[in-house]
């Protein structure tokens, strides 16, 4: 069994090493892990820049532009679901408490946006408020070129190269 998970993981470092296949599903895994569905995207720009370390900056910078326009697709998403609320829905938008205080911080809030389980729906919340688009989608690409440059290198480190 061990050996068949050895050989898969080999399979799946191989085929994201592939330069044609390599950055472009690093920018679909973020892009997808940045919308609301439950996903990580470290792990593929993990493997890709373990298994060619030349990669580094330009598989971070690929999940960066990918996982930005996954958050902006959140915004549009939040942006829709109050238009929706304001043409049928009556009754008043959910945790108001949250609402007034991404209000408060405006579009900055959206550095946050590479928090785990609560930076993907933040975005959203940030459409929902009519917060500036933009600026919302300029705080989040910082944020989330932070992520992936401490988190790939932090990894890198830990866990070398053989």
């Amino acid at each position: 069994m061990e050996a068949q998970l050895q050989a898969l993981l080999h399979s799946l470092l191989f085929a994201l090493a592939l330069p044609q296949v390599g950055l472009a599903a690093v920018f679909l895994v973020a892009l997808v892990s940045a919308t609301l569905l439950p996903m990580g995207s470290e792990p593929v720009v993990f493997l890709l820049v373990r298994s060619d370390p030349s990669l580094f900056w330009p598989a971070v910078l690929v999940a960066t532009a990918g996982n930005t326009l996954g958050g902006a697709i959140s915004w549009w998403m939040g942006y829709g679901a109050l238009r929706a609320f304001e043409r049928g829905l009556q009754r008043p938008p959910p945790n108001p408490r949250a609402l007034a205080w991404l209000g408060q911080f405006g579009a900055k809030a959206c550095l946050l946006s590479w928090l785990p389980g609560v930076g993907d729906p933040l975005c959203a919340v940030a459409g929902w408020l009519r917060l500036p688009f933009w600026p919302c989608v300029a705080y989040m690409a910082v944020g989330k070129l932070l992520r992936y440059t401490l988190m790939t290198a932090a990894l890198v480190w830990v866990f070398p190269g053989s």
